[in-house]
């Protein structure tokens, strides 16, 4: 692959935005960040030059549903009062439990063009699915490579169809894990399990085990509404988090997802444990799970990420709600500023999912790159600039999306998905799966 060389009105730095500053990648790699005039163009060399854009660090989308754009719209006839509910009377039987290898495909392809299309270059999946296994995660991993994206995909392997179904979710990680990490590729596996009301004691020991033996990060739901720590008191007498630490499953290599209902003190052990997280503000609304105490996990020194969760999934809505929905719950406008959330959408959130050398636009670091158009109707400035993405941005104004140097997206246009193609795909799939639904 010929080297890239991209000159912008802007490049943004870990010391801030500088002008008029570009930057050459070669091999997968950023190997220069200076001033334009200093980037210097090779006979191969693919110059990029976009004078009204800045140049940033992709987005990391640090937890996904991709098969979720099968409940977007639906017509159920369930009705969802509290979260249990949700599961019980939604989720599990209109939509997981009628996943197969085909809708895992399209809603796939769809998903991809809709990160790619919001500036996500790297991303984390989990599918849920009891009835799509073994090989669903191949059937994603095919779509992902072919779309360019930068994915870790897993199972959300869990014991509420039966201890056999649980097993052989963990096989589905693991196997996949076995197959792909060591190549270091564009795509590869976590394990992932779902929740302690799903998972018995020993298959969170079992599952954290298998995930040290290969050396792979462990996911997990973590309180995502009142459920699961009322749950967890009545049946065990403790919280979630000290069920956790008693198993000997929390360290640095886990990432807990939602963390909504979680107290001072399970803060604390989390923290003490190094282990990280990601936040869905706006999903976490849908299902009335409460406001995740985001800044007191970021001011425990943990590493926060942000995610779509299969629900909306325009990136910047997800950093707009972080922004906005913890300053109204907490009364407080001081709360998660426009730098804490572009941060959490791009170097925490690298760090929380295990990516250490991206999310940041330096010398060395993975070639994960965004150019992002000065369109607004007020000027973007060194010291406006965070506010300027969080608030003012939108999917329309990413015209270029490169990951590991490759193009995905140019002038606006994606390139290695055809988005119209692939909608289409997804709305027929959808069609026959609600026709399907409103029959039952």
């Amino acid at each position: 692959m010929p080297a890239t060389i991209i000159k912008g009105a802007f490049l943004m730095t870990e010391d801030g935005l500088k002008k008029d500053y570009g930057l050459r990648m070669e091999d997968g790699r950023i190997v220069q960040i200076a001033p334009n005039d200093e980037l210097l163009k090779k006979e191969d060399d693919v110059l990029v030059e976009v004078p009204n854009e800045m140049i940033l660090p992709g987005f990391v989308n640090g937890h996904n549903h991709m098969y979720g754009f099968l409940s977007h719209g639906i017509t159920a006839e369930a009705m969802v009062t509290e979260f249990e509910s949700f599961l019980d009377d939604f989720w599990w039987p209109y939509v997981e439990d009628r996943l197969n290898h085909e809708l895992v495909e399209v809603t796939t392809r769809w998903a991809c063009a809709e990160m790619i299309d919001s500036g996500v270059t790297s991303f984390v999946d989990i599918l849920e699915g009891p009835n799509a296994i073994p090989g669903a995660l191949e059937v994603e991993r095919k779509v992902v490579e072919e779309a360019g994206l930068r994915g870790w995909l897993s199972f959300e392997a869990c014991e509420r169809k039966s201890k056999e179904n649980g097993t052989q979710g963990l096989a589905e990680n693991i196997e996949f894990v076995q197959k792909y990490n060591q190549k270091g590729g564009l795509v590869q596996g976590i394990n992932s399990i779902h929740t302690l009301f799903t998972c018995s004691e020993e298959f969170v020991k079992q599952a954290k085990r298998l995930s040290d033996e290969n050396h792979c990060m462990t996911h997990m739901h973590l309180s995502e509404s009142v459920f699961e720590p009322n749950w967890c008191r009545e049946k065990y007498g403790k919280t979630p988090v000290e069920i956790y630490e008693e198993l000997g499953y929390l360290d640095e290599h886990v990432l807990a997802s939602q963390v909504v209902q979680a107290s001072d003190e399970e803060l604390d052990v989390l923290a003490k444990h190094h282990v990280k997280a990601v936040s869905m503000p706006l999903s976490n609304c849908e299902v009335g799970g409460g406001f995740a105490p985001v800044s007191k996990m970021l001011e425990r020194g943990m590493q926060v990420g942000l995610g779509t969760d299969g629900y909306i999934n325009n990136f910047f809505e997800v950093m707009r709600g972080a922004f906005l929905m913890h300053k109204a719950n907490q009364q407080d406008p001081q709360v998660m500023p426009a730098k804490t959330v572009y941060e959490m959408a791009t170097s925490l959130g690298a760090q929380a999912i295990g990516l250490s050398d991206a999310g940041v636009l330096k010398e060395g670091n993975l070639a994960d790159v965004i150019t992002v158009s000065l369109e607004q109707p007020t000027p973007v400035n060194e010291k406006n600039v965070y506010d300027q993405i969080v608030l003012f941005t939108n999917p329309q104004n990413v015209k270029n999306v490169f990951v590991n140097g490759r193009q995905l997206k140019k002038d606006g246009k994606m390139i290695t998905i055809d988005p119209a193609a692939a909608k289409e795909k997804l709305r027929e799939a959808t069609q026959q799966f609600w026709q399907v639904n409103e029959r039952e």
